[in-house]
């Protein structure tokens, strides 16, 4: 079936945006045979983006892309000298705003890059006053505020690695993460609300810290005035306390391709993966996706329910600055305390890009449409969506009743690993419902059957056929993981983990995860992560974590266990788990679901078959079972389903 296109760009406004500019910059006259370019000669196409972003190397690059060492260990920009901080900062209007940010009770503040600048050269003063320095990885667990921008900044300026946690996490995250990095230093807030609550962040990070002794110092900023929170004698301190120790405006010489930030993402095996980050790798792709695909320049007001842990929230960061623009920060749940509050939040803070996530949409719509209309959306230029795949329903009710067919949504899928986007809808080609006008400039990307041809009109591997500048500089201290993850499936050819399809008109559209990675409104975990949590408990012998279709989140997480020998009543024990893993994990990662099965099924050699579990659990076809140990154990899941 054909679907039809709901969106055309229009031509006077197509002269105008971004793109467009750099459609003449580079002497090409459409998109279509820009990116024919952009992917041919990657290296053309680098060049031509550090020309359009007007980022200075000093000292200058000796060589673009260097490919010694393989395609997946390729450099970029080799041999020059680049901190992102200066060019977040440089050549801004001084009296612009920088930074705008609303608080989920309504208070509200803006700092001018004038400010941020100021206060970015205290936390500088500060760190180092500290003994923080070139290449030491400190934890950022803060919500999205001014002070959040002000730290990512001060971290690149003394040549730092930024390592930012989801503030969701429940304390074992938190630990594994600042363990896995050795991080010396971790920002965190006093507290923070959600629907009304205050959730004790920094109570959190002191039970992480118990198991991570290197860390040897504590900056808490005070998000909420008049709350409490613990501070352990010389190693803790006030945001305020950090910034009274001077003024440094000096800007550590880092390199190229030096480590910015270690994001971290779950996979299905093991423990979450690190993904390395450059100066001049995730920043450069981040501002490249935000300028030609959401059209943000000089004055642009973005805003973007995010979190610091999640990759949009330093892509929000260092894009917006890179490109002048202003950022608008919100912190609180996004329909608290009434359903209209992200809509009023577009209309007090005049944005012309909003980005939300389709698990949002889904429960904005679930309140009904009269909530749209308090509000005016008039000054936006697009929506932004990532995180996940629409479903159809969704993606109507916000083009419809929302932006009443004349605002675009730009679907934007990629990940922490690629600093960006793919795949992207822009400006100037028509966007067809829940999928993607185009390939990202730049990004060589195909659909791929399991032989590795490509294909067309069909499901198949997202794939990536040549390095881009965005790229993850592999994981951290595990660089035969990261080759196992995405490189080795197709030799030379990068391997998302998405499922995608290429219609006959040349959209793309997303089909869902090709590996067992469990997404939960947009935020990933890895069944092994989950399973770890699970079986620390005394009365559990094995377990399988696998994602469930939920209405709202898109996905949740379901866990089959294997219980000792007289465990006591089953719903104590469910209950127990489900509370485990949203301590130890996060609140959001709370299973829908903990079933207690006979045992698990795995492959002879061993293998959990989450496939199976998942597909038996659902009633979906389960295909070869030759390689199983146990087929009858499947029978038994799909029974317990259907009680």
């Amino acid at each position: 079936m054909t679907i039809p296109i709901a969106w055309q760009p229009d031509p006077e406004a197509q002269a105008r945006v971004r793109l467009t500019e750099f459609l003449r910059q580079c002497g090409e006259t459409d998109y279509e045979s820009l990116y024919r370019r952009s992917i041919a000669d990657v290296e053309w196409y680098t060049e031509q983006l550090l020309r359009f972003l007007d980022v200075k190397f000093d000292p200058p690059y000796e060589k673009l892309l260097d490919l010694s060492g393989g395609v997946e260990w390729a450099r970029w920009c080799v041999g020059g000298g680049l901190n992102i901080s200066a060019a977040c900062l440089t050549g801004k209007d001084p009296s612009q705003t920088a930074v705008a940010w609303e608080g989920e009770e309504g208070t509200t503040r803006a700092w001018s890059y004038r400010a941020l600048r100021v206060m970015v050269h205290k936390c500088t003063a500060g760190l180092r006053d500290l003994g923080v320095g070139k290449g030491d990885a400190v934890g950022v667990h803060l919500p999205m505020m001014p002070e959040t921008v002000a730290v990512m900044l001060a971290l690149a300026r003394v040549g730092a690695v930024a390592v930012p946690l989801f503030t969701g996490y429940g304390p074992g995250a938190i630990a594994e993460r600042l363990r896995d990095v050795g991080a010396k230093l971790v920002f965190t807030s006093n507290a923070f609300p959600r629907r009304g609550r205050v959730i004790p962040s920094k109570a959190t990070v002191d039970e992480a810290l118990a198991q991570c002794p290197a860390v040897r110092h504590v900056v808490v900023v005070w998000r909420m005035e008049g709350t409490a929170a613990p501070m352990t004698e010389g190693r803790d301190l006030t945001w305020e306390a950090l910034c009274q120790r001077g003024v440094d405006g000096h800007v550590e010489p880092t390199g190229a391709e030096d480590p910015l930030l270690i994001v971290y993402t779950s996979g299905t095996t093991g423990r979450p993966k690190g993904i390395v980050h450059t100066h001049s790798g995730f920043p450069l792709k981040a501002a490249s996706d935000m300028a030609f695909g959401f059209d943000v320049g000089f004055r642009t007001r973005i805003g973007w329910i995010t979190d610091i842990g999640w990759m949009m929230g330093p892509w929000l960061i260092y894009g917006t600055l890179l490109l002048g623009g202003t950022m608008a920060l919100f912190d609180g749940a996004p329909d608290y305390p009434h359903p209209a509050r992200i809509w009023a939040f577009v209309d007090r803070q005049n944005l012309a890009v909003m980005g939300v996530s389709p698990t949002l949409i889904r429960a904005l719509a679930a309140y009904g449409e009269e909530w749209t209309r308090l509000h005016s959306v008039g000054s936006l230029g697009c929506f932004g969506s990532t995180g996940e795949p629409w479903n159809p329903d969704a993606w109507w009710w916000l083009f419809e009743k929302v932006g009443q067919r004349k605002i675009p949504v730009i679907n934007y899928s990629g990940g922490t690993e690629i600093a960006g986007g793919i795949l992207c809808n822009n400006p100037l080609l028509a966007m067809k419902p829940c999928g993607f006008s185009a390939a990202c400039l730049g990004m060589a990307a195909d659909v791929v059957n399991e032989r590795g041809e490509s294909v067309r009109d069909e499901v198949g591997e997202l794939v990536i056929r040549k390095p881009w500048l965005g790229m993850a500089r592999g994981f951290h201290g595990d660089p035969e993981r990261y080759l196992d993850t995405y490189w080795r499936t197709f030799p030379g050819v990068w391997r998302h983990g998405d499922f995608a399809r290429i219609d006959a008109d040349g959209h793309w559209f997303i089909e869902g995860r090709s590996d067992d990675t469990i997404q939960v409104a947009g935020k990933r975990v890895g069944p092994a992560e989950v399973e770890s949590v699970v079986t620390s408990h005394g009365l559990v012998r094995e377990a399988a974590a696998v994602a469930v279709p939920d209405a709202m989140k898109g996905e949740a997480i379901a866990v089959f266990i294997v219980a000792a020998e007289d465990p006591g009543p089953e719903e104590e024990l469910e209950e127990e788990l489900k509370n485990l893993v949203a301590r130890e994990l996060g609140r959001p990662l709370r299973p829908a679901v903990v079933q207690r099965v006979s045992g698990i099924p795995k492959t002879r050699n061993g293998k959990i078959m989450r496939r199976l579990v998942r597909a038996a659990w659902l009633g979906e076809p389960l295909g070869d079972l030759t390689g199983l140990e146990d087929p009858a154990l499947l029978e038994e899941i799909g029974r317990l389903r259907k009680k």
